[in-house]
């Protein structure tokens, strides 16, 4: 649990300087130029996301069961993650979508936390799932408070929309069948 618990505040601290210091985050990109400190950012991040799975890996040979749901909310995860593929493509696809959430890839994580923690009941569900849910809450409340930063990206049209729904459907049909089993090791729908 303690490699699972390191990746996660590895991870996050790296994804929250932005919403706790900008000014700290804006004078070290100044000092260090931006190639080099998106370097250094991605190789925290990388490192964090690797521990998180090798610890959330570990800690799943031997749970530690917090509660035990239903087995109708797992129906109610699959239902709750349709829109997270789409919201996802949406966030570099600008349109519609992109403009009535504001924060698509937020909203996806948030969806995406929550659905799997209505299903999951572990120890170590809850600190992944949690983690990534509180995270995403704190950042979008933070982004209401931060000056908006242009982000270089395709310009708006509602054929983006067109292709984020499609693709992020596509994307969950094959997460579902196969991908999710490939990706994290945990089937999602059998072949029987």
């Amino acid at each position: 649990m303690v490699i699972l618990i390191l990746g996660l505040v590895l991870f996050f601290a790296v994804h929250s300087v932005a919403m706790v210091n900008p000014a700290w985050r804006d004078r070290m990109v100044g000092k260090l130029g931006p190639l080099t400190w998106k370097g250094l950012y991605a190789l925290v991040a990388i490192g964090g996301l690797a521990l998180i799975v090798v610890g959330y890996s570990q800690a799943r040979l031997d749970p530690t069961i917090l509660y035990t749901p239903p087995l109708w909310t797992r129906h109610l995860t699959f239902l709750l993650l349709v829109p997270v593929f789409p919201l996802l493509l949406a966030a570099y696809l600008p349109g519609h979508i992109r403009s009535a959430t504001k924060h698509p890839m937020l909203v996806a994580t948030k969806i995406w936390a929550l659905a799997h923690l209505i299903s999951n009941g572990t120890l170590a569900d809850v600190l992944l799932f949690g983690s990534f849910l509180i995270w995403a809450l704190a950042d979008r409340i933070s982004l209401k408070r931060r000056s908006p930063s242009a982000l270089p990206g395709l310009p708006t049209s509602a054929w983006n929309d067109l292709i984020a729904v499609v693709g992020g459907l596509a994307l969950y049909v094959l997460f579902l069948f196969g991908g999710h089993a490939w990706l994290i090791g945990m089937p999602l729908i059998s072949g029987r």
